[in-house]
């Protein structure tokens, strides 16, 4: 698959990666209206819409949500989807290393990171970790990585068993569909300060395309459901209940 060129519906990510959105079905007026379908109601304006869906993600009642649907491709290191696929309440397709030529395309981080002391789950940067000479290990290895794997093919081997010696910071992409709902919930736990840098990046991108289809819903999001420690959410939420006060 190739990325199609920048626009506003697709984020770079990391160093080699993006988020773009594909397809979008609904949005916040189909959370309104299968909300008020059960009173037999539609739209009722933009100030009652945008207080329904507060009151909506304000008391948890979330099946509304799952009726505004979200396709995005996405271009990741391995071991970022690794994590990403632990949200099973979506549907995935992946290019396939059995079928296409992987491409030489491999994660190289601009910080190498620590073990944070405090957290088993989480990293941080630390001066003690010399960053060119790790960067110069990394890109070694995966060079050697994948001319092993261009050596396998030409000597007849098959894609399925060639691709075994390429390393995890290689990058995969797919398509990747699931509801605002859903939605909402890896945003909430991609983007807190205890998940891993890459995918809180990803998060990121993927809250960045949400809020533009989604404003009402981002908002209320933001102002009553987001409960973790990001720098740019944060400081949205404060934006919001000032403006609320």
């Amino acid at each position: 698959m190739t990325p199609t060129p920048n626009t506003q519906d697709q984020i770079p990510v990391l160093d080699k990666g993006f988020v773009r959105l594909v397809d979008v079905m609904g949005g916040d007026d189909s959370v309104v209206n299968s909300a008020r379908v059960s009173y037999g109601s539609g739209s009722k304006g933009e100030e009652k819409d945008k207080k329904l869906i507060q009151y909506l993600l304000r008391h948890e009642h979330m099946t509304p949500f799952e009726h505004a649907v979200f396709q995005f491709h996405v271009s990741c290191p391995i071991f970022v989807m690794r994590q990403w696929i632990r949200h099973r309440a979506s549907s995935y397709n992946e290019i396939s290393a059995r079928y296409t030529e992987v491409k030489d395309e491999f994660y190289v981080p601009d910080v190498f990171r620590a073990p944070d002391p405090k957290n088993k789950q989480s990293s941080a940067p630390s001066a003690a970790i010399d960053d060119a000479a790790c960067r110069r290990l990394v890109e070694e290895s995966q060079k050697q990585s994948y001319a092993a794997y261009q050596e396998l093919l030409k000597a007849g081997v098959a894609r399925e068993i060639a691709r075994s010696v390429l390393p995890v910071g290689q990058y995969t992409q797919f398509y990747w569909t699931i509801n605002a709902r859903n939605l909402m919930h890896f945003i909430e736990l991609r983007a807190d300060a205890n998940a891993q840098y890459e995918i809180q990046r990803y998060a990121e991108a993927l809250a960045q395309l949400f809020q533009a289809k989604m404003p009402w819903t981002w908002e209320a999001f933001v102002r009553f459901a987001w409960k973790g420690v990001n720098p740019s959410l944060d400081a949205q939420r404060k934006q919001l209940e000032a403006v609320a006060s």
